[in-house]
């Protein structure tokens, strides 16, 4: 803890008024998994915003806020993957590190409590990666989410299943808030696109095997599967279906095959599958801030040495979102913070941002990407696209 907090520290250049120039000090929280399950997601999360965080200190020159230049810093803790810790995590960060605003973490499954917490103390939220649509049904007026809800994370690759002559799918999905609402969306889109649900079946959070499922699910022999879950989960679908000899014409998995580590952990299981992605280098989006997202993508890697997964690309935006508020609002009272991020409306490098009512970002589209002979290929949107889907795939 004191090891993140320091970093935090040495990022932003040290205390308000010395040397450096700036004004002050705009303080920023994150609690997020540094270690537990959604530790590889969590690593993405805090190189996103640490991102941002050098960015906008050693390139943009602070935040603006009215005639000053404040540095930003972010302090850091660990949530441990533990939704029951998070919010005595976001409490502390508020009450003993005082901190101004807040950044969320990997996953509805924590973003619930820590939102929770922070509406409570009356502190705004900016997220990217707590999707589940039930978040934003709770009229919570601090919280803010610059990506795509959950029960549309299938929509652009069921119309793409449907087209090509998709009629029949079987879902499985994890027990948790944004796997169920994936999958309760999925049903809606399928259904809407004239493909029949076969079964819909649910399994507990934490299993390590998931054999007797796909069993059931492949003895109905569906054209497609669709799956709901985290990265854990894409790796027991598709070592399960591969061992199984389960190969339905598609399969289609919510987080995963975005991700580069999949084709490492599941190897060949992975070809063919097809997965939503909100972005990717190749998207044609760009921003003042840090160029194109292809721009994006090399500083990135410039800095951690690796490409970046959309849950980093997602959290520096949500950094960014949360600055470019400041500096309209040109004050750091959450009213006038809070104000201008309803009135945002902006183009980033990750797509067009701006707010509804719930805090919902509703200018962003989905993308889909497809694992085709060990590589990711991007299908949707049309003027993103780097090949055709490759359907059947198996």
């Amino acid at each position: 803890m004191a090891a993140a907090v320091l970093l935090a520290a040495a990022c932003t250049g040290g205390d308000a008024g010395d040397d450096d120039g700036f004004d002050g000090t705009v303080r920023i929280g994150a609690a997020l998994s540094e270690t537990g399950r959604f530790a590889a997601e969590g690593k993405a999360v805090r190189q996103g915003y640490d991102t941002w965080l050098r960015w906008v200190n050693e390139e943009h020159g602070g935040i603006r806020v009215g005639d000053g230049r404040y540095r930003a810093e972010i302090v850091y803790r660990d949530d441990e993957s533990d939704p029951d810790r998070i919010g005595a995590l976001i409490e502390q960060l508020i009450d003993e590190d005082e901190v101004d605003f807040l950044l969320g973490p990997y996953s509805s499954t924590l973003t619930g409590p820590a939102s929770a917490a922070a509406e409570a103390r009356d502190v705004i939220m900016v997220e990217g990666n707590g999707a589940s649509d039930g978040l934003f049904d709770r009229g919570y007026r601090n919280l803010f989410y610059i990506g795509v809800v959950a029960s549309d994370y299938t929509r652009s690759s069921i119309e793409l299943l449907a087209e090509r002559g998709a009629r029949t799918a079987v879902v499985a999905h994890e027990d948790t808030p944004f796997a169920t609402s994936v999958a309760q969306g999925a049903q809606r889109h399928l259904e809407a696109n004239g493909v029949e649900v076969l079964a819909m079946r649910q399994y507990p959070v934490g299993v390590d095997n998931v054999d007797d499922l796909m069993t059931e699910l492949a003895a109905l022999e569906p054209d497609i599967f669709v799956g709901g879950g985290h990265y854990d989960d894409a790796v027991l679908f598709l070592r399960s279906a591969q061992a199984q000899g389960f190969g339905p014409d598609g399969m289609l998995i919510t987080v995963g095959p975005a991700n580069p580590q999949l084709l490492a952990d599941v190897g060949s299981g992975a070809d063919g599958v097809l997965g939503p992605t909100p972005w990717e280098p190749v998207m044609a989006y760009e921003d003042e801030s840090f160029g194109s997202a292809s721009a994006y993508a090399d500083t990135y890697e410039d800095l951690w040495g690796e490409a970046p997964i959309y849950q980093a690309a997602g959290s520096t935006t949500a950094a960014l979102a949360l600055h470019l508020a400041i500096e309209a609002a040109g004050s750091l009272d959450t009213d006038a913070v809070r104000d201008a991020l309803r009135d945002l409306d902006i183009d980033t490098f990750y797509g067009p941002i701006r707010f509804d009512e719930r805090g919902v970002n509703v200018a962003k589209p989905m993308g889909t990407v497809q694992v085709q002979d060990g590589t990711i290929v991007v299908v949707a949107p049309a003027a993103a696209a780097e090949g055709e889907l490759v359907y059947p795939a198996r």
